[in-house]
């Protein structure tokens, strides 16, 4: 009978070398057959230096090993580093990490990665998903003991891990899709912090409607609002991922920037979608409660929330200097008058494109200040946001035509004074191309995603 299951259990297993580290054998390649002399029964664990999951095993694994070396076993536990002996791994088939195989009776021919039936349509299914999935261990047993440990009562798959409800058991047909879905699904807590390691997963994910919390790690009260915001993750597994974003952290303030927070005003939830175009929702209380927070996501996937749309207040001077200040609060009032054809930057502040631009773009405006027609303009759009004009990288330059204001021109062409004027005498057609349509490279900086501000 076909018995599976999917490991996701951080335990680390080292390497067998002559040496030892922490009782565990340190194998290479030079070494590697006298370790099997010297020691028939061993679990050889394949692994990289850099990778998370090995480095959260070397603990565990050598617990392990000082725990079997203490009885006096005759199993010992090893380990290889793949990226060093590069020859060795490939081999034994090592694909991903880390890779554990156990030799038996000192034979280096057949190790054993896997036992069961890896003959069936289920374990073929489970080992194809297995070579998909770099960051995760698979292992296959038809034990019964092992069964009787983990309290299995029939054949399938399981997900074991060391957070949330500790263990999922898959439900549905055996295919290598339904599998790499179950994982996707599961791999990560109902809750996550947002850090370098763990952007890749939260942005590489299936799931596109985040909701965060930024909060300072260090307040007192950060655990209440940790249980508030877990509570209120159940119920919408799958749907919307929980992340949480220490307020006080350096590298993530260009985060709280881009939704238009300061630390001061954490703690904050914010909500945001990250498909084709980013849409961003902020709930109308600010009280962080479980109640809260389900009705805000309730309100969300059912489709009855407005998008939250940043704008900074009007500056009194706004038309007094030759390059024009929009905000969210005037943008459409300037861009769309029938009677002007308006030239508009998109910048951000720290952006050091934005920064060589500023002075051509001055000139610019000096250039056209006493115009009838044309007027240049500009809008931090790290502080203000227009439903009708999405921005993925800065700067953005974009032109509005008198008398359409449905019209966008995006200008592609050199960012320099001739090339602006060219632009401008032409009514836009020297150097630019309709919005949405493919120009000239932006060499810009990308905000299609949070992650592009970190």
């Amino acid at each position: 009978m076909l018995k599976l299951f999917l490991l996701c259990t951080l335990a680390v297993l080292s390497r067998a070398d002559i040496g030892e580290e922490d009782d565990v054998l340190v194998l290479k390649k030079s070494n590697f057959e006298e370790a099997l002399k010297a020691h028939p029964n061993i679990l050889v664990e394949f692994y990289a230096p850099w990778c998370g999951h090995c480095k959260a095993l070397v603990p565990e694994y050598a617990k392990a090993a000082s725990m079997l070396k203490a009885e006096g076993s005759e199993i010992r536990l090893a380990k290889v580093d793949a990226t060093e002996e590069a020859d060795l791994a490939q081999e034994y088939g090592v694909r991903g990490y880390p890779t554990i195989k156990f030799f038996k009776g000192g034979d280096k021919e057949s190790p054993k990665e896997y036992s069961g039936d890896v003959e069936s349509e289920g374990a073929k299914a489970f080992l194809n998903a297995a070579e998909a999935v770099d960051d995760v261990p698979f292992g296959i047993t038809s034990n019964d003991a092992v069964y009787s440990k983990f309290e299995v009562s029939k054949d399938g798959v399981v997900l074991f891990k060391k957070f949330d409800e500790g263990r999922n058991t898959f439900d549905g047909e055996l295919s290598k899709a339904d599998l790499l879905a179950f994982i996707k699904a599961n791999q990560l807590p109902l809750v996550i912090e947002f850090t370098e390691q763990t952007a890749p997963k939260i942005f590489g994910g299936e799931i596109k409607s985040h909701i965060l919390m930024f909060v300072p790690k260090a307040a007192d009260d950060f655990a209440d609002k940790m249980v508030e915001f877990k509570k209120a993750s159940e119920g919408f597994k799958g749907k919307i991922l929980f992340i949480f974003i220490d307020s006080e952290v350096d590298d993530n303030q260009r985060i709280l920037e881009f939704f238009g927070l300061k630390k001061e005003e954490c703690p904050a939830i914010r909500l945001i979608t990250l498909e084709d175009e980013m849409t961003k929702y902020r709930p109308e209380s600010e009280a962080i409660t479980a109640d809260n927070i389900v009705a805000f996501c309730t309100l969300f996937t059912e489709g009855k929330l407005k998008p939250h749309l940043m704008s900074q207040d009007i500056p009194e001077d706004w038309d007094k200097n030759p390059v024009r200040v929009l905000v969210g609060k005037n943008f459409e009032e300037v861009v769309f008058d029938s009677k002007k054809n308006v030239f508009v930057e998109f910048y951000a502040p720290w952006c050091g494109h934005c920064k060589q631009l500023d002075p051509i773009w001055t000139k610019l405006g000096e250039k056209y200040q006493d115009s009838a027609d044309i007027v240049v303009a500009k809008m931090d759009s790290t502080a203000n946001e227009i439903e009708t004009v999405k921005v993925h990288s800065f700067p953005t330059l974009k032109f509005f035509p008198a008398g359409d204001e449905h019209k966008v021109v995006d200008y592609n062409g050199e960012r320099t004074l001739e090339g602006f004027t060219k632009f401008l005498e032409s009514g836009g057609k020297d150097g630019g191309a309709p919005a949405g349509e493919e120009g000239e490279e932006d060499d810009g900086i990308d905000v299609s995603t949070p992650l592009g501000l970190v």
